[in-house]
């Protein structure tokens, strides 16, 4: 990373962990659950760049999610830190058993059968009285290292978490990029027989990023889970996975933080539009991601990358 950007992304860094401080709470609240969703569809980026499309994330998210919640009220865990792992764990495991499934399909068959099993989470989590049906179950109220803040001060540590994780989570999937099987995400996407020719194995490629992209999903689940107070069945449902792939649509794939201002910008418009239009807030959505289509097809990224050559960087 050249020095310019790692000044630059420290300087995001610092801002966004000084806005706890500043902002009001319920500014605090929306900005930890949309820096956890950026998780996912930074996840979804990974897979992006490499030409695959799921409409199945919801599942990891899930799992994330669930974890932290089954974790808490069968073995009393409180530790955020501690939740938070065995939740990305979690869904790394997941990711990793299926991931010898999705890994044989590409295009409208990778995307369906990832809706797929994401499908059958949502019903087995309904079916299950244990695990609380449709109502779900309540989350553990988490500690920091053995440190138990005030209410008032629960939403400040979750969010000052959130950042921290988002942070680190960011730097290694830039350097995951600039790894050589970062790298080949776009020539997978062209053609995979060439990159076999150089004798790379595509399966084990894609393999890897179905990992990343699912251990992401559940580390922002288990955020989400951990900020919400509460997991339930919805958590994997279509819908779900939907809004992420909306999200990332609108962030696009140039950079590693489109995902996080993509994921920020669609909670923030959704949040006004259902305060001022209620009734039409859906619309508003499904507007905003036509006009970015129409003049950013390469989503909220693309501009990142613009200012970043206007200050003579150069074009990849």
């Amino acid at each position: 990373m050249a020095r310019r950007d790692r000044i630059a992304a420290g300087s995001a860094f610092v801002a966004a962990a000084a806005a706890a401080f500043v902002l009001p709470d319920w500014m605090i609240s929306l900005a930890t659950i949309a820096l956890a969703n950026g998780l996912v569809v930074l996840g979804l980026i990974v897979m992006w760049r490499a030409g695959l499309v799921s409409f199945g994330q919801a599942l990891y998210y899930c799992m994330g999610g669930y974890a932290v919640a089954l974790l808490g009220r069968w073995a009393g865990v409180t530790d955020a830190f501690l939740l938070v792992l065995v939740g990305g764990l979690s869904a790394a495991v997941v990711s990793f058993l299926v991931g010898f499934l999705l890994a044989r399909y590409r295009e409208i068959f990778f995307a369906m059968l990832s809706l797929a099993l994401s499908m059958i989470l949502y019903g087995l989590l309904v079916k299950t009285e244990s695990l609380g049906s449709t109502d779900g179950l309540n989350v553990i109220v988490p500690t920091f290292l053995g440190y138990a803040p005030h209410r008032e001060k629960l939403l400040v540590a979750l969010y000052l978490l959130v950042v921290v994780v988002c942070a680190a989570a960011a730097l290694l999937t830039h350097a995951y990029f600039r790894s050589l099987a970062g790298a080949l995400a776009i020539p997978v996407r062209d053609n995979e027989i060439r990159v076999e020719f150089l004798g790379m194995s595509v399966s084990r490629l894609i393999h890897t990023k179905l990992v990343i992209s699912g251990m992401l999903a559940g580390i922002g689940g288990a955020l989400a889970a951990l900020a919400v107070g509460h997991v339930d069945p919805n958590m994997s449902y279509w819908t779900t996975s939907g809004e992420f792939v909306f999200i990332t649509i609108l962030a696009g794939a140039g950079s590693v933080g489109a995902a996080f201002v993509g994921s920020l910008a669609f909670e923030s418009v959704r949040s006004f539009a259902f305060a001022m239009l209620p009734q039409l807030w859906q619309m508003l959505l499904g507007s905003v991601l036509l006009l970015t289509i129409l003049f950013l097809p390469q989503g909220l990224g693309s501009l990142i990358k613009r200012l970043h050559w206007g200050r003579g960087a150069k074009a990849p």
